[in-house]
């Protein structure tokens, strides 16, 4: 009777016998892929419209974008597709895609619910954090503060994100994080349009969050987010290209 065939190739490279399970013994060297283009296409469309390049309500014309991109159509056209069943982008019958245009509604919920987790975050952060962990908030601060002064609008964006996800991170609650991650992306760009104009009302905030964190008083780092969180949903619905009753 002949015997099952080995599951695993029992000749080297050389055509000489190996011993078997030897591929196993040994650690996988897994062979790098770049990410799939269409992969590539989405993240640079959806960071194009979180930067508000692509502005809410902007017609999106596949070649134009195909060209900008230096690519074809049809990673677009998947890209585009994504995008449309995440919320980014509205596919409109015989018109197209247009960027989507958020209702004030659509950022009050997602602000109060990032308001939520935040806020508890902060107050697990500040029973955490070592005086490591605030010298680098005190980094991230600066960083924030530099971009301000520079009337850098993209830098003041990227530095809140970096310091909240800090935050976050200290809090040591992995379920906290994941949930906060699935809307830092409509966070910033809700964030966007008001960064330079709530710049120093919000670094000013904070700055007293990264002291209530460093002296561990959890109530008061509590509160602080929360206040700073409640003034960014106010000033975002008080941004002056808001819609009026």
């Amino acid at each position: 009777m002949s015997q099952p065939a080995s599951p695993l190739p029992d000749r080297g490279p050389t055509g000489r016998r190996t011993a078997k399970g030897s591929l196993s013994s040994t650690a996988g060297k897994r062979v790098e892929r770049p990410a799939p283009l269409r992969q590539v296409v989405y993240e640079a469309l959806a960071e194009l419209i979180i930067n508000r390049t692509l502005e809410p309500g902007q017609h999106l014309v596949e070649a134009d974008l195909a060209e900008y991109l230096g690519v074809s159509r049809q990673p677009v056209r998947e890209a585009l597709q994504r995008l449309q069943s995440e919320g980014w982008v509205d596919l409109r019958p015989a018109q197209g895609a247009f960027v989507h245009l958020p209702t004030d509604e659509e950022a009050d919920q997602l602000l109060s619910v990032r308001s939520v987790l935040e806020t508890h975050s902060a107050k697990l952060a500040a029973g955490r954090a070592t005086a490591d962990d605030v010298k680098r908030l005190w980094e991230l601060q600066n960083t924030g503060v530099k971009a301000l002064a520079d009337e850098d609008t993209e830098g003041l964006v990227t530095a809140n994100a970096a310091l909240h996800a800090f935050i976050t991170q200290l809090s040591g609650n992995a379920v906290l994080a994941e949930l906060i991650g699935l809307v830092d992306r409509r966070v910033r760009w809700y964030y966007t349009p008001i960064a330079r104009p709530r710049g120093h009302d919000a670094w000013n905030e904070h700055d007293e969050l990264i002291h209530a964190i460093s002296d561990k008083d959890a109530e008061a780092a509590e509160q602080i987010m929360s206040r700073h969180t409640e003034k960014t949903r106010q000033a975002y619905h008080e941004r002056p290209d808001a819609p009026r009753p």
